[in-house]
């Protein structure tokens, strides 16, 4: 494994998908700690919007912009009309801890997240996740997500008790991709490492029914 196949995992699961989630709740934060919620509000809208015109006009994927700017327009409409800023944040609040509930249950159902999420961006059989020579990377990887996930919503937490808009708005990018992108790095890398061990079947292999010895999974997890 080297550097430039890490780069490629990172660029198929990153884009402008991250920026469009990211500059919207700062903008917000920084302009009620500094103005206030009226105004915040207002350009929270316009951020969003701009980046919606900006990604369709590029001709580049406009999807997660638009869900970006219905996500802003729901919190900052909630928060405009509770007339409290904090609130600008349920929303994550409440992702944090439903993305920590799937994460367990998965785990308990013995269908592991990371298998899931592989399964869907990949199009790769879902059987072939769920073998016994391969299903334990992705639990693995699964229990770490699910451990980190439960943290980041008890932290999210305990700072929306406290009600600060700003330290609500660097907390949840602290804990957004800042925390995520190392985390799906060392997951790609430990989930290569862990199918070389158990020594199961690669995907192509498995699709075209190679029998053993098999030179396992060498790309992508």
């Amino acid at each position: 494994m080297n550097k430039e196949e890490i780069l490629e995992e990172l660029r198929s699961t990153l884009s402008g998908k991250t920026f469009d989630a990211l500059l919207p709740p700062i903008i917000f934060a920084l302009i009620n700690a500094f103005f206030d919620l009226t105004l915040a509000t207002g350009a929270a809208f316009v951020i969003a919007a701009f980046l919606g015109f900006f990604r369709f006009f590029k001709k580049q994927n406009w999807f997660y912009a638009l869900g970006g700017f219905l996500a802003v327009s729901l919190a900052a409409s909630f928060a405009y009309f509770t007339g409290s800023a904090a609130n600008y944040f349920v929303g994550s609040l409440v992702s944090s801890a439903f993305l920590f509930l799937v994460a367990f249950v998965s785990l308990v159902t013995g269908k592991p997240l990371a298998a899931w999420l592989s399964h869907l961006t990949r199009g790769w059989p879902l059987d072939w996740f769920l073998r016994k020579d391969v299903k334990p990377a992705y639990r693995e990887v699964t229990i770490v997500w699910t451990v980190l996930l439960f943290f980041r919503f008890f932290i999210r937490l305990i700072f929306f008790q406290r009600g600060s808009a700003t330290e609500l708005a660097f907390v949840n990018t602290l804990s957004g991709w800042p925390m995520i992108v190392p985390v799906l790095i060392l997951s790609y890398i430990y989930g290569i490492w862990r199918l070389k061990k158990l020594k199961g079947p690669g995907v192509e292999e498995y699709q075209r029914g190679d029998q053993p010895p098999w030179k396992g999974q060498t790309r992508g997890f």
